[in-house]
């Protein structure tokens, strides 16, 4: 999960690990220290990568009444909102292609190339924009 997580979205190896574990931890929710002690990672470089992931919407925090100690679980929405921002890179090099086809002018080699990375990239993003969204976590079809 660490290299994946490095190779696919730059992410440290540490802000890996920590997704890995809090995927499968129980209880889901962990603290500071269960995470740190249980993924052997310093307090210091543990706090700078959890802020990484709650920032990129991966991971929550929360509190509980009554305590000072904050917990951190994968958040719900992590995995669609990591769909939606490569889909949306994927639309954005589209959109890229499309304008680089009308810079280099219609017919042109240069525009065919451009022409193929396009379509490609706009099959990808009607792909996704046409096909049903999983049911939501804990239902089955």
């Amino acid at each position: 999960m660490a290299m994946f997580c490095a190779e696919e979205y730059g992410v440290p190896p540490i802000a890996g690990r920590i997704l890995g574990w809090l995927m499968i931890c129980d209880p889901p929710e962990q603290s500071a220290g269960q995470i740190a002690a249980a993924i052997g990672a310093s307090k210091a470089s543990l706090a700078t990568n959890m802020r990484l992931l709650t920032e990129a919407k991966f991971v929550r925090r929360r509190s509980r009444p009554g305590e000072r100690t904050h917990y951190y679980q994968v958040d719900d929405n992590a995995w669609e909102t990591v769909v939606r921002r490569r889909l949306a890179g994927l639309a954005g090099f589209r959109d890229l292609a499309a304008d680089g086809m009308a810079l280099a002018g219609a017919g042109s080699d240069r525009a065919e190339r451009l022409r193929v990375a396009h379509d490609v990239y706009d099959w990808m993003v009607r792909l996704f924009a046409e096909t049903p969204r999983p049911p939501a976590a804990g239902k089955k079809q």
